[in-house]
Formats: structure tokens, C-alpha cells, sequence
């Protein structure tokens, strides 16, 4: 049994109102909503501050809980959330993006679920293959290293792991290494994780890479990592993304 907590806010530097903009009739986050509710979650909440995205999201029947305009992260806002409604310590919480319209429901199952058959982690995410060496060189496209076990390494905006000795294969590329993975950005919580990350401050290396979840791995709490059982849609950012999403959803 799992929770979802889409994590909504209004303001956005490069789309300013992302989540209410339409799609084939029906604002973005409706689209999150949907796909979430499609799940096996007992239960889809969206969290926000904006009284403009608690009206959309009562308009097509979800429920709303408002928190602080003052969380720096969504994760944050999750956290509140959990406080509020005061969860235990053992329940999963997984966090759906706002701005991921075509997130397949699989993925959100997957994640619930790789959190609970690995005990001993704290959090669960998910990862893909590279699959060019342009992808595996964009800061844009966060790297993900595992052990053995799947237990993450590190998150890094640059291209690792990286090949010191030349690669001698034809074609072969930095990219072509298995261990080259692209890391999902959805997140299944225990909420005692998820407590304890929005009290601990900023680390060092999350100010470096402006990946927060090098904050955990930085205070010793574990990641279990998976290999996505389907392949994430495109989330919003810009206008050509939100061009790109309309092309894949089509006429209707």
C-alpha cells in the first residue's frame, strides 16, 4: 500500500503556470492526476500553496492539501503533507512530478514497490539506459551509479561513470558502458526519510550539482535504484515541450 503527493506550484521561470496550461482540453495537471489515479495508490493527493491550482484540481474531482508557500522543493511540500495528516514512520509515499503529463502508471507501481521489497532503503527511484553519448554529455541529463546490490552510488550532472582507458570496440562510445544509466526523477519515500531530508540543510555536494538527492546519500540514507520497467514521457520545461507532449497526446 502506497500514497501518491503530486507537488504543485504555480510560479515557474521558464513556463510560468506549467500545471494549469491545456492539453487537448484539459490542464497538465489533470493529466498527472489521471495518470496517478490509474495506479495502485490507496490514495492521490496534489499539494500546493496557489488557491488557482486547488480550484483546477477540486474542478476534476481530486483532493487538495494546501501547505506553506514557503517550501523551497516539492519535497518539502510531501513532507508537510505526511506531518499534517500524520502518517506513520513505515508508509510509502511516492512523489509524482507536476510537469510529467504522459508519466506511465507502471512507473509510479514500480517505484512503491521497489521501496518495499528492499527493507533497508530509505528511498526508492529509478533509472534508463543512455542512449547516445550527446545524452550521456548533457548536464541536463542527470547520471545515476550503482553497487552491486542497486544501492546508488552517486547523481552527477556529468557523464559517469568515466572510461579512463580508451575504447577500442568500432562505434563504441562513454555512453556505451552498462553502468551508464539515466536517472527517472520519481521518488518512493518512507516518510521517516522523507522527514528527516526536509530537516537536514543543503549539502555540499547538492549545492554543487543542484540535485537534492545527493543530500540523502550525503547523510547516509540509502537509494535502492531500479531499472525503469517502462520508459518515463517527456516532462514540461518550455514551451517546445509543451509542442512536443501536444504531438505524442494528438488530436482528440
Amino acid at each position: 500500500m502506497f500514497r501518491v503527493v503530486i507537488p504543485a506550484r504555480f510560479d515557474s521561470v521558464r513556463l510560468p503556470g506549467k500545471v494549469l496550461l491545456l492539453l487537448a482540453g484539459k490542464p497538465m495537471l489533470q493529466w498527472v492526476y489521471e495518470r496517478a489515479r490509474a495506479s495502485s495508490a490507496q490514495e492521490v493527493l496534489i499539494a500546493t500553496d496557489d488557491a488557482r491550482i486547488a480550484d483546477a484540481a477540486h474542478g476534476f474531482g481530486a483532493k487538495v492539501a494546501m501547505t506553506a508557500s514557503t517550501h523551497p522543493s516539492g519535497t518539502d511540500r510531501i513532507a508537510q503533507v505526511a506531518s499534517d495528516r500524520c502518517w506513520s514512520d513505515d508508509d510509502i509515499v511516492v512523489n509524482v512530478q507536476a510537469d510529467e503529463p504522459l508519466i506511465p502508471s507502471s512507473l509510479i507501481d514500480q517505484a512503491a514497490r521497489v521501496l518495499a521489497t528492499h527493507p533497508q532503503a530509505d528511498i526508492a527511484t529509478l533509472a534508463t539506459p543512455i542512449a547516445s553519448q550527446l545524452e550521456f554529455l548533457d548536464p541536463n541529463v542527470v547520471k545515476v551509479v550503482v553497487d552491486i546490490g542497486g544501492r546508488a552510488l552517486y547523481f552527477s550532472r556529468a557523464g559517469v561513470p568515466f572510461r579512463r582507458d580508451p575504447v577500442l570496440t568500432s562505434g563504441a562510445s562513454q555512453a556505451a558502458a552498462p553502468a551508464a544509466r539515466r536517472h527517472v526523477g520519481i521518488y518512493a519515500y518512507r516518510v521517516a526519510a522523507l522527514k528527516l531530508l526536509t530537516v537536514l540543510p543543503p549539502s555540499f555536494l547538492e549545492s554543487c550539482e543542484k540535485l537534492e538527492q545527493l543530500r540523502a546519500l550525503e547523510n547516509a540514507l540509502r537509494i535502492q535504484v531500479a531499472s525503469a520497467c517502462e520508459a518515463p514521457g517527456p516532462d514540461v520545461n518550455s514551451a517546445a515541450d509543451l509542442a512536443h507532449v501536444l504531438s505524442l497526446i494528438g488530436p482528440r
